[in-house]
């Protein structure tokens, strides 16, 4: 078979497919039109979902910004003059005043970012500073349920001093017993061992001295080591006056 005949024969093929598969679409025309209709569908709610993903995002970071920048501004210091042009506050509940309502707008709307987590439990702590310890407690209770294990130790934390405070110990015991076995970035074991050290050291001091010991010889070279050494020599001096 000569090169010409053998290039005939391939136009021949390529106009046979493409005959049939045009064929094939005028067929089925219908059916295509419907699965790229869907399919063009199927990718804008994507990218209505991710703009609308990112710009939820945007928002719950910029509101947490702006209530942080709040909740960071300086206490005036008793005979302090003001300076001109710097914000301050008087009191710690006058800050956490302005600064609780966004902790709260982030909490409520954007629970499904971090920040919402870290939201949740920065409301509790302002509610705190407000003297609305029952608002606190209800905001800790629902940050230490976190997935955010971070945050949960550190609302559990801030939850163990608030029972301790208000006469439960027996709860702040056990949530300080759990910080120790279950440590994280945010809450070491050290940290949570001298919370529940100081507060043994007025029911049981035995108990105090025995966990300020182990954080001494655990911990040697750290601020809650030093603490402890500290605590240890203060005890002994108080025993042999």
């Amino acid at each position: 078979m000569d090169t010409q005949t053998r290039h005939a024969l391939k136009q021949d093929s390529f106009v046979q497919a493409t005959a049939s598969s045009l064929n094939w679409i005028e067929t089925h025309r219908s059916t295509i039109i419907k699965i790229s209709v869907v399919v063009v569908a199927v990718i804008a709610i994507v990218l209505a979902g991710v703009i609308t993903y990112n710009n939820r995002a945007e928002r719950a970071e910029s509101l947490f910004g702006q209530a942080m920048d709040i909740y960071n501004t300086p206490l005036t210091q008793p005979g302090q003059p003001a300076v001109p042009g710097v914000k301050t506050y008087a009191s710690a509940a006058d800050r956490a005043k302005d600064a609780r309502p966004l902790f709260e707008e982030v909490a409520n709307q954007y629970s499904w970012f971090k920040v919402g987590a870290n939201a949740r439990y920065l409301a509790g702590m302002t509610a705190i500073d407000m003297g609305q310890t029952a608002a606190g407690e209800n905001d800790l209770k629902q940050a230490a349920d976190s997935s955010d294990k971070g945050v949960a130790a550190l609302a559990k934390l801030a939850l163990a001093g608030l029972y301790h405070q208000t006469g439960r110990d027996a709860q702040a015991i056990e949530l300080y017993k759990q910080l120790i076995a279950k440590p994280t970035l945010t809450v070491p074991a050290s940290m949570a061992k001298l919370q529940l050290a100081a507060l043994y050291e007025s029911t049981n001091s035995a108990e105090a001295k025995r966990l300020y010991a182990e954080i001494k010889d655990q911990d040697k070279t750290t601020a809650a080591g030093q603490i402890a050494t500290q605590k240890l020599q203060g005890a002994t001096a108080q025993t042999a006056r």
